[in-house]
Parts: structure tokens; C-alpha cells; sequence
């Protein structure tokens, strides 16, 4: 048809759902188009703890929190046309000195907060630490008493944003073994005689179109001198592997999975603790994304620009 000078069909506009990603802090802003009010839903991951240090074996850090709407869940209500901050939180920091894990720092979405991974239980200062609390906790040392796991879901959020750490082991020959920490959907491994903690298991998400699982806590480190020894492997969802003292540094959490870091048996300043991973925020405002391929007539254009829904 013709349409002010220009040939071509006439379009009506395409609407379908915006799902934005972000993998470091920025800004969410909200579309004018789609139903009123904006509501979104949204995926927030906090960056986990990092791995504790210690030659009994340090804990394995505690996964981000991990925090959802999605699927079926309640979504946000987020005013149309406006900027809401977003906040990536960062993993704790690997070492390699005879240290407690470091937590991982929050993620927040609007008026939701993801808490920092609990780091793994290490020592500090002459004395052994207990794991910590966090999104999910830091697992336990393997040296002698105490060792104790941090708790997960610490604040308390409903549904549980993460869950406790595993205690640690000691024998009588000092053969320690870590507990690993907490993740997303599962507890960390208690330690055994035999072996380390492994680390808890993440949650998967759909949000972004695809399975992903985020938020596995680290595996618990181990002393080079028992029998057997074995290390906690990581959970899914990103969690890492505990190392061997003298041996092996315990790896870290994988960047944007909130994964925390494996703990380390020490053994000299080549051997590290794992590092926490990053955070992770994923927005989904639904039917709010405005294609128009085509020609558009003007007085369509028009009307859309008045009703604010020509982005």
C-alpha cells in the first residue's frame, strides 16, 4: 500500500519477552511497552565464599546465595520507563597463607538480596576458625576441634537462599579432612575417615532459555599424611575442587555460578586455596520486547509513541 511516499506492507508491532543478563554491575532499565504494572522475573546469584587454608585441611567455601522468581514464583513489580541499579558480587579471594576463607559479597536486584558465600574454615591468628555463615556455609576444618560447618540461608530468606556446610574430620594420626561447603541445593559432605567433604550440589535455571546450574559449594581440602587421601570435589553449578597439602592447590569457583572455592591443605607458598566465583543477575520482564520489521505508517507510529509503548 501506499504510505506517505513509501511502499511496503504495513507491520503490527512483534511483542515477546526481554531477558537481560548481567555479569558485573550495571543498570536494569524497564521498558515502557508491555502490560501494566512492569513485573519481572529474576535470577540473583551472590558470589561465593573462597576455600579456608589450614595442613589439616581447610573447608571448602560456601556457595553464593541464590535467589529466584522463576519459574512460578512471585515476580516483581518494577515501574515502566525506570533504571533500577544491579549489583554482581564477587567471589572471596584465593590465598596462600594458613587463613580462613574470605565470603563473597552480595547481589542485589531491587529489593532482593543474595548473601556472600561463608568462607571455609581455616586458621587464624594461632587459632582454628569454624566454618562460616553465609547464602550457603563454609564447610569445616580438618584439624583437630572445632569442626563445625557454617550455617546456609544466613539471613533467613523464604524459600532458603542456600544451605549449611559439612563438618570436618580429624583422626588420632592428624589425617585431617575437610567438610565442603554448602550449595544452592544441597548440604556440603560431611569429612570421613577416608576422604574430604564434597562440595553441595547447585539448582538449575531455566530463566534465560536454557538449563544452567549456579551455586555449588567448593570441596573440602585434606592432610597429605593419611593413608588414602582424597579431596573434596566441588559441587555443581560451579563449585571447586579441594586440594592436597603439599601437593595439589584447590581450585576455584567458576566465574558468574556464585560457585565457592575449594579448600587447601597448605603446604608451602606455591599451594592455594580456591576462590570464590562471581555473581550473576538475569532480569526477565515478560512481553516487553518491541520489534517492528517492515514499514510502519505513520499513524501507527504515532499512536504507539503517544501510548509510550515506541521504544
Amino acid at each position: 500500500m501506499s504510505n506517505g511516499g513509501i511502499i511496503g506492507p504495513v507491520n503490527d508491532p512483534t511483542i515477546s519477552n526481554l531477558t537481560q543478563t548481567f555479569t558485573a554491575s550495571g543498570t536494569f532499565n524497564m521498558p515502557n511497552s508491555g502490560p501494566a504494572p512492569g513485573q519481572v522475573d529474576y535470577l540473583v546469584v551472590a558470589g561465593g565464599g573462597s576455600g579456608g587454608q589450614w595442613c589439616g585441611g581447610g573447608g571448602g567455601g560456601g556457595a553464593g546465595g541464590y535467589r529466584t522468581s522463576f519459574p512460578g514464583g512471585t515476580k516483581l513489580t518494577i515501574t515502566k520507563g525506570s533504571a533500577t541499579p544491579v549489583t554482581v558480587g564477587a567471589g572471596g579471594a584465593s590465598d596462600n597463607g594458613l587463613i580462613a576463607g574470605t565470603p563473597g559479597t552480595d547481589s542485589i536486584f531491587s529489593t532482593i538480596t543474595s548473601t556472600g558465600g561463608g568462607g571455609g574454615a581455616g586458621y587464624v591468628a594461632g587459632n582454628v576458625t569454624i566454618g562460616q555463615n553465609g547464602g550457603s556455609g563454609g564447610g569445616g576444618q580438618g584439624g583437630c576441634a572445632p569442626n563445625a560447618a557454617g550455617s546456609g540461608n544466613s539471613p533467613p530468606t523464604s524459600p532458603p537462599q542456600g544451605n549449611a556446610g559439612g563438618t570436618g574430620f580429624c583422626s588420632p594420626l592428624g589425617n585431617g579432612k575437610a567438610g565442603g561447603g554448602g550449595g544452592a541445593g544441597a548440604v556440603g559432605g560431611n569429612a570421613s575417615g577416608p576422604v574430604a567433604g564434597n562440595g553441595g550440589n547447585g539448582s538449575a535455571n531455566l530463566i534465560t532459555g536454557s538449563p544452567v546450574t549456579y551455586a555449588g559449594g567448593g570441596g573440602g581440602g585434606t592432610n597429605s599424611n593419611a593413608p588414602t587421601p582424597s579431596v573434596g570435589t566441588g559441587g555443581t553449578g560451579g563449585g571447586g575442587n579441594g586440594g592436597r597439602r603439599g601437593n595439589t592447590s584447590a581450585t576455584s569457583g567458576a566465574v558468574n555460578t556464585g560457585g565457592g572455592g575449594g579448600g587447601s591443605g597448605g603446604g608451602g607458598p606455591t599451594f592455594f586455596s580456591g576462590g570464590g566465583g562471581s555473581g550473576i543477575v538475569v532480569v526477565l520482564a515478560p512481553n516487553a520486547k518491541v520489534s517492528a520489521p517492515g514499514v510502519w505508517s505513520l499513524q501507527c507510529a504515532y499512536n504507539n509513541r503517544k501510548a509510550g509503548t515506541w521504544n
